[in-house]
């Protein structure tokens, strides 16, 4: 069955965990300037981010793990603008369709690498990076 295009409220535990595509990038830090209220996102990832596999190193205890980390299933809707336009969680609460590199519409898992948009080896870890540095690591246009 296709649920690409189903709400998020109807979807069971197996077919919400599908909707990911692994493009990593909500495990990437991210700031939101007061002044604009625009959401900033850096190339710095949580330190459970594995960047050669593009996936987190403990997702079942990530929550316990990390303070802060993003529970998207109980996201309230003014939480889906932390999350990447191009997001399948965030396309889908908007009401749009999966972009065609999306592994769901593609049928290969690796598209989202293919497609340039995973952050598969092109970040790094926030133990390697002092905090007062975490500005300067902030992706334009991302």
């Amino acid at each position: 069955m296709d649920f690409s295009d189903q709400p998020l409220q109807s979807l069971n535990q197996s077919e919400w965990e599908s909707l990911c595509d692994g493009c990593g990038q909500c495990c990437m830090h991210k700031f939101e300037d007061e002044d604009t209220l625009e959401i900033l996102t850096t190339d710095i990832a949580c330190r459970l981010f594995d960047a050669d596999r593009c996936c987190c190193k403990d997702y079942q205890q990530r929550l316990q793990k990390v303070s802060g980390c993003l529970d998207i299933r109980h996201f309230k809707p003014e939480h889906y603008v932390w999350l990447p336009e191009a997001c399948a969680y965030r396309l889908r609460f908007e009401g749009k369709p999966l972009l065609p590199w999306h592994p769901l519409i593609s049928g290969d898992r690796l598209s989202v690498h293919k497609a340039g948009i995973s952050m598969r080896q092109r970040c790094v870890s926030e133990d390697d990076v002092p905090e007062e540095h975490w500005p300067d690591h902030i992706q334009e246009g991302a």
